[in-house]
């Protein structure tokens, strides 16, 4: 159990988060409110999730693409938006453009041109972020960092699709402090991404940092943070 302050319900999960990203970005010297909150909802019941967003929560990130269409259609009504973060097949696509504000797990230059081409059939534009293989671990998909410059030259002139940053899931690591490294690469890649003036690419969001290391994410320029656990409790996955 936690303490007295409430925090051992979803309520109080919701306040104890908040408070300590607005400590970190003060901690960093960042301007309060630089980093969002994406919350981790694979998994969750709706009438958890209706708690979330009646503490704070108006960000929402889903892993399924089935799970989040019940979902949205369950949450209609309430004041969110939604994220794709989880693995996106090619032969769903179709079904999940237009849906997410922001994709955050394109992981390959065929995917990217699958986008691009199912948000052109639909008339419309789709934000993605790259996911990158920031430690090169082979059970793990993404670009990976010593290469994904030499690709920005094909992604960059897809017309239905903007860049808007990168995302990266560390190698898993004991200690939060240890994770630090990689973050620090992901945001240097960016900058060198940034530095090469693409069209339609733009590196302003960083997706990283997840329950156990978000704090080390926003202190090394994370705008995105990924938390499931930190506010819903652990589940069974």
């Amino acid at each position: 159990m936690m303490n007295s302050s409430g925090a051992e319900t979803v309520a109080g999960r919701v306040r104890l988060v908040l408070d300590t990203v607005r400590r970190a970005e003060a901690r960093a010297g960042r301007p309060s409110g630089s980093v969002r909150l994406v919350a981790v909802t694979k998994s969750v019941p709706v009438e958890l999730m209706q708690e979330g967003i009646d503490a704070g929560l108006s960000l929402l990130g889903e892993n399924r693409l089935q799970e989040a269409q019940a979902k949205m259609a369950a949450l209609t009504a309430r004041p969110v938006r939604w994220h794709f973060i989880g693995h996106l097949q090619r032969r769903k696509v179709r079904s999940a453009i237009g849906r997410f504000d922001l994709i955050h797990s394109v992981d390959s230059v065929e995917l990217a041109q699958e986008i691009d081409r199912r948000a052109g059939d639909a008339g419309l534009c789709q934000d993605i972020l790259l996911e990158v293989n920031i430690g090169s671990e082979s059970t793990k998909s993404g670009f990976h960092p010593d290469a994904l410059i030499g690709m920005m030259p094909t992604l960059a002139p897809l017309a239905r699709v903007r860049i808007r940053g990168l995302m990266a899931i560390p190698p898993r690591t004991p200690e939060a402090e240890q994770a630090r490294p990689y973050f620090r690469r992901l945001r240097d890649l960016a900058c060198r991404i940034g530095e090469l003036h693409l069209p339609s690419v733009a590196m302003a969001e960083l997706s990283m940092g997840m329950s156990n290391d978000y704090e080390v994410a926003i202190e090394e320029g994370a705008t995105l943070i990924r938390v499931g656990t930190a506010l819903f409790g652990a589940r069974s996955l």
